[in-house]
C-alpha cells in the first residue's frame, strides 16, 4: 500500500521503476515521495512468539509499539557494504542516491506512518498466535526507530520530523552515519536517541567498508563524533562488525569512542541479509563470541562496562552506566 500526497510525476524520472517495484515487493509500505515504513521482524516476534528486539532489553522500548521508518528512502551519503538496502547499481540500474524527490511535509509523513503500521498490523487479527493484548497495544506506537534505510538527514526537515513524532507522545530513536555534521549541528529538536554509526577505525577501512558518496566523508564523520556530547539526549555509537573487514585496530577505536564520549556503544554482528549477500559472504557474519570478545577489549581500552548482551540480535551494549536496563 503506497500513500501519496498529490501526483508527482517527476519521481519517475528520478528513480528507476524497477526499484520502485522492488520495494514494493520487499513489503515497503511508500509514503509519498521518499518515506516508508516496513515491518519489522521484532514486531512478528513479539505478537506471535513472545521474544523482543535487543532494544527492549536494553531501553525498555517495547517491540510491539515500535514503528519503523525511513524519511530517505532512495537516498544515501554511502554505500555500505553490509547494508541490506538496494543501491544504485545492485539491479543494473542507477540513479542518483544524494538526490531527494519532491519533499512532504513532516506531518504528513508522520500521520501516515502511523496509518501504514495499521496496516500492517490489520494482517495479525485472525493469526491463531497473536497476543491480542499486544495487537491491540501495538495500534498505540510508542517509539519511531527513524533507521530503516537510507540517511535521515538527507531530509532537510529532520528536525520538524522528530518534532512532529514527540508531539505525538513518541520516543524516537534517530540512527545516522554522521557525513552530514552541519545538519546535526543544526537540528533543532533532540530525538530520545541518537546513533551514529561507527563501523571503521580509521579512514582506509572507512572508505573500503562505507564507501561514502561524498568527499572528506571521514572529516565530516569526526566531526560528528565531536558534536555528539553537544546534545542533551541518550547518545550511541552504533558498530556493525564485519568480520575480516572491520573487527581490528582496537586502540583507534578507542580514540574515536574518547571523542563522541557517547552514553552507549552498541557492538553488532553483520547479519547477511537483503542486498548485502551480493557485497558479503554468508562468513563474514561473525559470530556473538567474537562479537563479545571485540567488545571486552573495547572496554578494556575505552574504561566503558559490559552492561547488557543480546546473543539473538549478537550485539552487546557498553556503557559507563551500571545499571542493566535503561529506560528512554
Amino acid at each position: 500500500m503506497q500513500f501519496t500526497f498529490g501526483t508527482y510525476t517527476i519521481l519517475e524520472q528520478i528513480i528507476p521503476n524497477q526499484i520502485i517495484q522492488t520495494l514494493k515487493k520487499q513489503k515497503y509500505h511508500r509514503i509519498g515521495n521518499h518515506s516508508a515504513v516496513k515491518r519489522c521482524k521484532w514486531l512478528y516476534e513479539s505478537l506471535v512468539n513472545g521474544r523482543v528486539c535487543y532494544k527492549e532489553k536494553f531501553y525498555g522500548i517495547k517491540s510491539h509499539q515500535c514503528l519503523q521508518m525511513t524519511p530517505s528512502l532512495y537516498s544515501c551519503t554511502q554505500q555500505c557494504l553490509f547494508c541490506w538496502r538496494v543501491q544504485s547499481g545492485d539491479l543494473q540500474v542507477t540513479w542518483d542516491e544524494m538526490k531527494l524527490p519532491p519533499l512532504n511535509q513532516p506531518e504528513e509523513i508522520v500521520n501516515a506512518s502511523i496509518k501504514a503500521q495499521e496496516k500492517i498490523l490489520s494482517g495479525y487479527k485472525g493469526h491463531p498466535r497473536v497476543d491480542l493484548r499486544k495487537l491491540t497495544e501495538a495500534n498505540q506506537p510508542k517509539n519511531v526507530a527513524i533507521s530503516l534505510t537510507g540517511e535521515p538527514t538527507l531530509y532537510s526537515n529532520i528536525s520538524e520530523l522528530i518534532r512532529a513524532y514527540r508531539q505525538k507522545d513518541f520516543t524516537v530513536f534517530l540512527v545516522t552515519n554522521g557525513t552530514l555534521p552541519d545538519k546535526l549541528a543544526k537540528l533543532s529538536q533532540d530525538p530520545t536517541q541518537l546513533y551514529i554509526s561507527l563501523c571503521a577505525p580509521n579512514e582506509q577501512i572507512y572508505n573500503n567498508i562505507c564507501q561514502p558518496l561524498m568527499p572528506n566523508s571521514w572529516e565530516h564523520l569526526n566531526s560528528s563524533l565531536e558534536l555528539l556530547q553537544s546534545f542533551k539526549c541518550n547518545t550511541a555509537l552504533r558498530m556493525t562488525l564485519v568480520k575480516n573487514y572491520n573487527m581490528s585496530n582496537i586502540d583507534e577505536y578507542a580514540k574515536l569512542v574518547k571523542k563522541a564520549n557517547p552514553t552507549y556503544i552498541e557492538t553488532k554482528a553483520y547479519m547477511h541479509i537483503g542486498f548485502s549477500n551480493l557485497r558479503l559472504k554468508f562468513n563474514n557474519m561473525p559470530q556473538f563470541a567474537e562479537v563479545k570478545t571485540f567488545a571486552e577489549e573495547l572496554a578494556e581500552k575505552t574504561g566503558y562496562n559490559i552492561i547488557n548482551e543480546s546473543t539473538d540480535s549478537r550485539v552487546i551494549l557498553l556503557s559507563t552506566k551500571t545499571k542493566k536496563q535503561q529506560e528512554p
